[in-house]
């Protein structure tokens, strides 16, 4: 058998195309259904030539060829039956409904409309006219010549047969096995979509993605803004800022987006005026073939189009879009929808949470411009990046829980819970279920699993309140969950993670309750990694005045009324009060006012501030002041000389030394000056 003449496109390496394996197979089975022995092999000449458009193709032939194969395979098509001429006889081969040439020629471009959620596949030719129904299969012929004589016409229909079949199978391979690779691919780029958070990364990945499982040049998102009637595309390659933007009507996407189903076409016909050419012109780009989808979400809107443009010629096509893409574009959407979805959801979720916990750090901030708050203000700032423990020591309403805050939100944890937990009010019964957890059935009342304050505040803040009060019995299981990282709910066995940063707070002196047996050290060790320290109200000087100027705007922002100004009576007085409730007593007094004041001004009065219970204090001799008439003064006038008489007694005292004088006031040096001056004292020399 003389050598076989190959006329195909060449396969990847290490895989043979159609033609190469009948050209392999094709002998054995001539002499097999011939009933020929090897000698008479050589004696066999077959081919296959197929129709593309106009012309004629061989798609293989072995031994000598037949010069008037084409004419022959035609008229053999055009009757539909065996026909001979000379040698040769030649049949019509049925591919069973497959609609491609063995050598990947397409006969005809389809378009698929969606109607009533199926799919019916139409044809648009090269003229731009109306749709019809694709014919089953391409014109395709067998020749074959047996011995120099034409062969039978059973044996030539069997063979035809068998290689209809054989031609089916292995087209139905080819396939499966790029559909799977199609799949493959598609899958595991929409498992990285779900990671990316910039959109303009997010878009540029699926379009490449696209580009890949296409075999086309490039690939465009047109994301819909309705409100608009625009179509934005990204990634647009050549545009400057790599977005373009469309009428929503315009052009091939406009009638996707409009008809809500996919629409393909290729360079040839007289509708070429659907593709603007502006585009291609501007950058240096010639369009020849382009595939369009609607991209729908699980609500089923359309939010945009998905564009392919010029496929590259390969193995299943030659060079213009097919059916089979617009099934791989269609589920390239749906993963691209989902993906651009997630990631819209996910960026609204972060602003939310951000701006809700930009909103909480700002309703409870830590107010003051005095020295020891601001010192306070750094420390507690430098320690929020870590985890270490933080104990925070002070008066009953001096804002302990509000340190604990600003310490929570400056920190990396500031996205997770802030859990709250007053000890005192927590009986020793309740405690461990209360911070553990519990397990259904672990005690009468467990008709539920719960988890415990340790488990709620995981990834973020635990603030223990009045921890001094804690039980002995509360102090011993604390103290192992701090050191072990792990609680174990009431009732169950199983230890359970907890990654929770831990803040207390106690207004009790420990070191006094240690001695006196009352705390565990060894627990009062583990949660004083860093002691911070509020001073009470009273000292703090001018910070009284912010304190209460921002609770007065915020109470009046709540109630919608316009924020009152405080006249000089009563910062006076609420400068000289002695806030035995600190800066709860203030916040208390300042609510009360905003509710019962209609005024435009708060005076003295209007605070309703009550003396502090206890010892009246002692003026020095001769400090009291007598009108001629021998009545005594005002009271606020008689405060105010009993403080000039008292600081002026402390500086005496110290040889005039204002820093000694300051620290036996209880004041810093420079309050203390500020506090001088506010009496009307001198504070020269």
């Amino acid at each position: 058998m003389s050598s076989p003449v190959i006329q195909a496109s060449s396969a990847p390496r290490g895989q043979l195309t159609d033609d190469e394996i009948i050209v392999q197979k094709m002998p054995l089975l001539l002499g097999l259904l011939a009933g020929a022995n090897a000698d008479n092999l050589g004696t066999i000449r077959c081919g296959v030539v197929s129709q593309n458009k106009d012309r004629w193709e061989t798609s293989f032939w072995t031994g000598d060829e037949f010069d008037s194969a084409h004419a022959l395979a035609s008229e053999a098509i055009a009757q539909g039956e065996v026909v001979k001429e000379n040698e040769f006889a030649a049949v019509a081969v049925n591919l069973l409904g497959v609609q491609e040439s063995i050598t990947g020629n397409q006969s005809n471009r389809a378009t698929a409309k969606h109607t009533g959620g199926d799919s019916q596949v139409t044809r648009s030719d090269d003229a731009g006219g109306s749709d019809c129904v694709v014919p089953g299969a391409p014109n395709l012929a067998m020749l074959l010549s047996i011995g120099g004589q034409p062969a039978s016409a059973a044996l030539l229909r069997t063979l035809a047969v068998t290689l209809g079949r054989f031609l089916v199978l292995h087209r139905d391979r080819q396939n499966d096995t790029r559909r799977l690779w199609q799949t493959s691919t598609m899958l595991q780029n929409a498992a990285q979509w779900q990671q990316l958070d910039d959109d303009d990364e997010l878009l540029e990945s699926v379009a490449t993605c696209a580009c890949e499982v296409l075999s086309c040049d490039r690939a465009t998102i047109f994301l819909w803004d309705k409100s608009r009637r625009r179509l934005i595309g990204r990634p647009a390659i050549g545009i400057e800022g790599g977005v373009l933007e469309v009428e929503d009507n315009a052009g091939i996407v406009g009638e996707v987006l409009q008809s809500q189903s996919p629409r393909w076409w290729s360079a040839g016909g007289n509708d070429g005026g659907r593709v603007n050419r502006r585009i291609d012109q501007a950058q240096n780009f010639n369009t020849h073939s382009l595939l369009a989808v609607p991209m729908v979400n699980s609500r089923g809107q359309v939010i945009g189009v998905f564009e392919a443009i010029n496929a590259k010629p390969g193995d299943h096509r030659e060079g213009a879009f097919d059916s089979a893409d617009v099934r791989t574009l269609t589920e390239l959407a749906l993963h691209a929808v989902v993906a651009i979805d997630s990631q819209r959801t996910r960026v609204n979720l972060t602003r939310t949470r951000d701006r809700l916990v930009s909103q909480a750090a700002a309703s409870n901030p830590l107010i003051g411009n005095h020295e020891l708050i601001r010192e306070i203000r750094t420390n507690a700032t430098k320690v929020a990046p870590t985890d270490l423990s933080v104990l925070i020591l002070g008066q009953n309403g001096t804002g302990k829980e509000v340190l604990a805050q600003h310490i929570h939100y400056q920190s990396d944890r500031r996205n997770g819970p802030f859990v709250a937990v007053n000890c005192a009010a927590l009986v020793e019964s309740l405690l461990e279920s209360e911070l553990f957890g519990h397990e259904k059935g672990a005690y009468t009342d467990a008709s539920s699993t719960r988890q415990g304050k340790f488990e709620l505040a995981h990834g973020g803040t635990l603030f223990l309140d009045e921890v001094g009060d804690m039980s002995p019995g509360g102090q011993a299981k604390l103290l192992r969950v701090l050191e072990e990282r792990v609680v174990v709910r009431v009732g169950g066995s199983q230890p359970i993670p907890v990654d929770t940063r831990v803040i207390a707070a106690t207004n009790q002196p420990l070191q006094d309750l240690i001695a006196a047996k009352r705390f565990r050290e060894d627990l009062f060790f583990r949660l004083n990694v860093v002691s911070l320290t509020l001073p009470p109200l009273a000292s703090r000087g001018s910070d009284v005045m912010l304190l209460a100027e921002h609770f007065l705007e915020h109470f009046c922002r709540q109630i919608g009324r316009v924020v009152p100004k405080f006249d000089e009576t009563s910062r006076r007085a609420m400068i000289m009060h002695p806030w035995p409730g600190n800066v709860r007593e203030l916040r208390n007094t300042i609510e009360r006012v905003c509710y019962l004041t209609t005024s435009d001004t708060i005076h003295e009065e209007d605070l309703m501030l009550r003396p502090v219970e206890g010892d009246m204090p002692q003026f020095p001799a001769g400090s009291m002041k007598h009108t001629s008439g021998g009545t005594i003064i005002n009271l606020n006038e008689a405060t105010r000389e009993f403080q000039v008489a008292h600081v002026e007694a402390a500086i005496m005292a110290c040889g005039g030394n204002m820093t000694e004088a300051a620290s036996k006031l209880g004041l810093h040096r420079s309050n203390l000056y500020r506090k001088m001056r506010q009496l009307g004292m001198s504070t020269s020399e």
